[in-house]
């Protein structure tokens, strides 16, 4: 092969390499997210289970980066703290030592098994299960892994008749610094310790690496491994960025201490280990295990360190933005969906205060209060376009129907509300400057009409979001149900405030548009806010096709005097 083709080869399976990581990841966080998630919670109480907790997770998602950001999800919701993260942590570093051990055990020759088997077993996922099919895509991964490390090292065996690449070895192996550089960077760049430690014991096989230089960019390779998780947690919160610093202090610490030591690990190594790849799977694995036994104790120390390194910012108290939106469950549908509906009863809590602050406005002609409640509109929309580009990000990946299905009614809802608040902003609040700059006066009837609507909504927006989360079948019946009522009392609200126009009522006629306009807008509100039932009622059976009846019911329905009944389009019973 020339040395273009050799080069062309080896970048091709170091993509492949890298591909086949990340579908294993992938696979293991939508399959066992959620138990992955649920290990690391649980196994927290001291921190040699913390570690042992990191160690599982991370072998099993072949990544310390991945269990990171996992860690870092925990403590920047308050979930965990900053020690047993750290120790966490540790045991992650050690896990993803393992998972080289495992892929460079000689099982590369067996990848047609596990490709057949991941084509299998995805095929049949598509119909029977969503985590079948994500452990087929486990499989698949894994067997492009193998190829990759085939491809890999057959191309690298040819570069040890390369004079260039004599020269640069020989070069790193006179300069270690060089050699770790070499290292991080290439581990940063991946965004893989696995996948370059991977390729660093193929080329070795080349003949062409010292052992002192293999050595040396393994020690980089470690370092470089906490690189990754710092940049992907750089506008995560405080608590959560401390994690990867801390990581990075025991790496660094770790390091520097073998590199002083090399001169008398480099025997040791050569007389136990034979071979140059299992030299630096040897060494990898034993740099992570000592740094794991051995940091244990600076837990504590460290996790004091992080805290005056980053020390807790002042608090924001006028922070609108999402909270809840963590980019990281973003691997795992069901958790990122979970993280929307809380981001979206945020903005139903919002959506509430406001109502409740409208009526006073119209009451007490507050100024003060009339610009709060433009000013909580601005938030509704900031969350709703948060929630929107975040769900749209997450429907970019494959979905099951049900996370499907959740994910639409997540949107729909939080373009309702959305709506809502608009109406708020724009129409009652618009009234209620109208009302004040006029010192217009509602009659006591007429606000107490008012009043007594406005309540009935608020006990619908309460109704809507109870029945948003729990997707009860009852309750959304009975927001249904109450859609009728309310429009029955608007119809009331309208006849009554007519005959007190009829009767010339001063009150009444100064302020009859804001009076029907304000009723109007109520039932918008309402019928927004009742829409999430319609699905839930939707999928049992429960609603009528169309509102229309056929003309035959038409007459049949005039005949009994009943063409007012306004409930015979209205959910089955």
């Amino acid at each position: 092969m020339s040395g273009t083709e050799v080069f062309l080869t080896i970048l091709g399976g170091v993509a492949l390499l890298l591909w086949g990581a990340r579908m294993i990841r992938t696979g293991m966080t939508r399959a066992f997210g959620t138990e992955l998630r649920s290990v690391v919670a649980a196994w927290t109480s001291n921190r040699i289970f913390a570690a042992g907790a990191g160690a599982l997770v991370a072998s099993l998602v072949q990544s310390s980066t991945a269990t990171a950001l996992i860690v870092c999800s925990f403590v920047g919701r308050g979930a965990l703290t900053t020690a047993p993260a750290l120790a966490v942590m540790l045991g992650a570093d050690l896990g993803s030592s393992v998972a080289v051990v495992v892929v460079a055990s000689g099982i590369a020759a067996v990848w047609p098994v596990f490709a057949f088997l991941g084509y299998v077993v995805h095929a049949s996922g598509e119909k029977r299960s969503p985590r079948i099919k994500h452990i087929g895509r486990i499989l698949i991964g894994f067997a492009m892994l193998l190829v990759a490390l085939n491809v890999i090292g057959t191309a690298s065996r040819s570069l040890g008749n390369s004079e260039i690449v004599s020269q640069v070895l020989n070069a790193m192996a006179n300069e270690p610094f060089l050699a770790v550089v070499v290292g991080l960077v290439l581990t940063w760049m991946a965004y893989s310790s696995v996948a370059v430690v991977l390729l660093v014991s193929s080329l070795a096989v080349a003949g062409a690496f010292p052992v002192d230089a293999l050595m040396t960019i393994v020690l980089g390779v470690n370092l470089g491994a906490a690189l990754p998780a710092i940049s992907a947690t750089i506008a995560e919160p405080i608590s959560a960025r401390r994690v990867p610093l801390g990581n990075l202090f025991f790496r660094f610490l770790g390091v520097v201490a073998c590199w002083i030591a090399l001169p008398w690990l480099e025997p040791e190594l050569v007389r136990l280990v034979p071979g140059p790849a299992e030299q630096v799977v040897a060494f990898h694995v034993a740099f992570n295990a000592a740094l794991c036994v051995l940091s244990l104790v600076l837990v504590g120390p460290i996790a004091v360190l992080t805290t005056k390194v980053l020390p807790e910012p002042a608090v924001n108290l006028n922070d609108t933005g999402p909270r809840h939106l963590d980019e990281h469950l973003l691997e795992t549908p069901s958790l990122a969906l979970s993280m929307a509906a809380r981001e979206t009863l945020r903005m139903g809590d919002i959506i509430e205060d406001m109502l409740a602050k409208t009526i006073r406005v119209f009451r007490e002609d507050d100024k003060a209060l009339l610009s709060d409640v433009e000013a909580q509109e601005d938030q509704v929309d900031q969350l709703y376009e948060a929630v929107k580009l975040y769900l749209m990000r997450l429907s970019r990946d494959e979905l099951d129907d049900d996370e499907s299905r959740r994910c639409i009614e997540i949107i729909t809802f939080t373009t309702n509300l959305e709506h809502v608040g608009d109406i708020i902003d724009k129409n009652l609040m618009e009234l209620a400057a109208k009302k004040i700059k006029g010192k217009l006066s509602f009659s006591d009837q007429g606000l107490s009409e008012l009043a007594n609507v406005h309540a009935m909504l608020m006990e619908t927006v309460r109704l809507s979001l109870s029945v948003f989360i729990s997707q009860d079948a009852q309750q959304a019946r009975s927001l249904m149900a109450r859609k009728d009522q309310f429009r029955k009392m608007e119809l009331e609200g309208t006849e009554w405030h007519l005959e007190r126009l009829r009767s010339g009522m001063v009150e009444s006629i100064e302020t009859s548009s804001l009076h029907l306009d304000m009723l109007r807008d109520f039932k918008r509100i309402n019928s927004h806010l009742t829409s999430v039932a319609y699905p839930i009622l939707s999928r049992r059976g429960e609603l009528r096709s169309s509102r229309l009846v056929s003309e035959e019911q038409a007459e049949r329905l005039r005949s009994q005097g009943l063409e007012g009944n306004s409930t015979i389009a209205e959910p089955k019973s």
